[in-house]
């Protein structure tokens, strides 16, 4: 009984911490993440507000990275499905994370680990989706996620690759940094070419179609 209260105990200081933590990250920036302070190459970043940042690049991202993320609760059910059956027929391994998800690890996780890492990050995902609203999310997303070695965040990106304010970035400018975001230390935004060119080429032209049929509508009314 000891030992059970004792548990007790621990998830209940558990919840109420995770929640203060979320809470306060809700009103403030995260002032730092665990892969930044793990970046060998140092960090580079400038917190920017949600209102400081081009419709350009947050639709690029929603292009890129997650079309559903007006319309679910912070869990893609189809990608993460189709993600499982790729992965069932080997090669190389696939998330079907949305930026929610992404969001949850980046903010308040680690990047590698297994099952129990992929828990958290749900849970996370759980709480920012209850107590943060969608421009929230998106705001904390565009100012965390690496776009760079050792760069996070649109603005530091922005200004690294074309050397102005993530206010003023172009569609197909977007679209390139969007296009580097799940490999951002492999993929060159300057000069890119191959698959990345291609691929910005193409959220280049989805930026529209995100725009046109509303899939921003949780955050431009």
């Amino acid at each position: 009984m000891r030992a059970i209260r004792f548990l007790f105990k621990l998830l209940v200081y558990f919840v109420l911490v995770t929640v203060a933590w979320v809470g306060l990250y809700a009103l403030v920036p995260p002032p730092v993440t665990a892969t930044m302070l793990l970046d060998e190459n140092g960090i580079t970043k400038e917190w920017t507000s949600f209102s400081d940042i081009s419709p350009n690049m947050v639709r690029a991202v929603i292009a890129a990275e997650d079309g559903k993320f007006c319309s679910h609760n912070g869990f893609d059910t189809e990608a993460i499905q189709k993600a499982m059956e790729r992965n069932a027929q080997g090669g190389r391994i696939r998330g079907g994370s949305t930026i929610s998800q992404q969001v949850a690890k980046n903010a308040f996780l680690w990047q590698d680990g297994g099952f129990f890492r992929k828990g958290l990050e749900a849970y996370f995902t759980f709480l920012i989706e209850t107590i943060w609203s969608k421009k929230r999310i998106m705001e904390v997303y565009l100012n965390i996620a690496e776009t760079g070695i050792g760069t996070y965040g649109v603005q530091a990106g922005a200004q690294r690759y074309y050397n102005k304010d993530a206010r003023d970035l172009a569609g197909i400018e977007a679209a390139r940094i969007a296009a580097a975001l799940p490999l951002p230390k492999k993929r060159a935004v300057n000069g890119a070419s191959g698959f990345t060119r291609r691929y910005g080429n193409t959220i280049a032209a989805r930026i529209n179609v995100v725009r046109n049929e509303k899939l921003d509508g949780c955050i431009y009314k």
